[in-house]
């Protein structure tokens, strides 16, 4: 019995000092999460893209207005949407694509934390949960849906204390060996102001010189 009871020692201390060797995987974070949603398409250094967006309003005065800028990409951090020409009613859309666009930008004034995973359109999602670090009273927190199996935005969401919400969804394609967004659907329900949103992305140019001014954009 002594025997027995060494050996069994013996396999758990084996057993033991390979487990401490392989090591366990870290456990996920928001930090982690946002890095790897950064590290996609690691051998592109820049892109250009014409953005074409089509608005509907869907309660009165029923405007539609059709927007068409660029879109601007620069490691390690900067991204920009720059409209062409927007209508002072229309200037609020210009910021919701730019949040949208830039998970490193989140965590500089937001408190951002791994909220699990849940279930959206039947595949499995990582959920980052958003709050201002300071204080706000408009904005109550932001979600962040993020596709584990390649670190893809798959959409946003923005809760409003007035209990309204904004929406954006974002599709992907392979655009010259990289992963780059081809559309997004947006939807604002917020008071006093209903209405759908849907973006083109098109004449993709990967790798060209960005200058920075671009990103210093009021």
């Amino acid at each position: 019995m002594r025997g027995f009871l060494a050996a069994l020692v013996f396999a758990g201390v084996a057993l033991a000092g390979v487990a401490v060797r392989a090591g366990t995987p870290p456990p996920l974070t928001a930090t982690a999460i946002i890095e790897r949603m950064l590290a996609r398409n690691p051998s592109l250094q820049s892109y250009s893209a014409r953005v074409h967006v089509d608005i509907r309003m869907q309660n009165f005065p029923f405007l539609a207005p059709k927007l068409d800028g660029t879109s601007y990409f620069k490691r390690p951090d900067n991204y920009e949407v720059v409209f062409d020409r927007v209508p002072n009613y229309a200037k609020g859309f210009s910021k919701l694509f730019n949040d949208v666009g830039d998970p490193a930008a989140w965590q500089k004034d937001q408190n951002v934390t791994y909220s699990g995973t849940t279930m959206l359109g039947g595949r499995p999602m990582l959920v980052l949960t958003m709050t201002k670090k300071i204080h706000s009273s408009i904005l109550d927190r932001t979600t962040a849906f993020v596709d584990p199996s390649n670190y893809e935005l798959v959409r946003m969401e923005w809760h409003y204390t007035s209990g309204g919400v904004i929406a954006m969804s974002q599709a992907y394609r392979r655009q010259g060996g990289y992963d780059v967004i081809s559309g997004q659907h947006a939807t604002i329900d917020i008071p006093h102001v209903r209405a759908v949103a849907d973006s083109y992305f098109a004449a993709y140019r990967t790798n060209i010189a960005v200058s920075g001014a671009v990103f210093a954009q009021p």
